[in-house]
């Protein structure tokens, strides 16, 4: 799906606030755990590992390597699963991935209109505004207006390109490399790149601004 669009009711801000939702999730584990059936120190580890190391940093690795190295990202957009499987990342929902590559002019954006299909291997665990009823259909819509509500405002110029994620295939946006970082090494580019920015909600933080 490569429609030109603009706009997102995700509801950004709120989406990630399911008070009601994280009282019954601790409600249960706490009842699981009473009778035995689970371990919490066993989940945080799951949880962690997905969050801190089968997560954003290993595509952060992928887009770091790909600014640095002409080659790789020449194979990053001829086969993007093997690429990334070069580094060591495969694995849940990962098996088949595209890379898709901001430019001047084009500015791509990841949904999934029908679930969360999601690559687990180099994002982590998915947001819960990627989820969201709300963010599904309006990154259809109005992908401007939502790119806008995560504080990404392009020039009216570019285009936005918007693709769905499926069980199929799922995609990885490579941002654009940020002037300045000449001569960076990939673990100090890495550093550069946020979970948001390789779904395409948002771009990589510029050196010396937070991002």
């Amino acid at each position: 799906m490569h429609d030109d669009h603009d706009h997102h009711d995700h509801d950004h801000h709120h989406d990630n606030h399911y008070s009601d939702m994280q009282a019954r999730v601790k409600a249960l584990e706490t009842v699981l755990t009473e009778k035995g059936l689970i371990d919490p120190a066993a989940i945080d580890t799951i949880v962690d590992t997905y969050e801190t190391k089968v997560g954003p940093r290993n595509g952060a690795r992928v887009v770091a390597k790909a600014w640095s190295d002409p080659d790789f990202a020449d194979w990053l957009r001829r086969d993007a699963t093997a690429a990334i499987s070069s580094l060591g990342y495969t694995g849940r929902q990962g098996e088949h991935m595209r890379a898709v590559f901001n430019s001047d002019d084009t500015h791509n954006l990841v949904v999934c209109t029908l679930c969360s299909c999601y690559p687990w291997s180099v994002l982590g665990l998915p947001p819960v505004w990627y989820k969201a009823p709300a963010y599904r259909s309006r990154a259809v819509i109005d992908p401007r207006g939502v790119l806008a509500e995560f504080g990404v405002t392009l020039p009216a110029e570019k285009k936005v390109r918007v693709w769905d994620s499926t069980a199929e295939l799922r995609y990885l946006v490579i941002p654009q490399r940020p002037e300045g970082t000449d001569g960076w090494s990939e673990e100090q580019l890495a550093d550069l790149v946020s979970r948001d920015a390789m779904i395409g909600a948002g771009v990589a933080a510029v050196p010396g601004i937070a991002a």
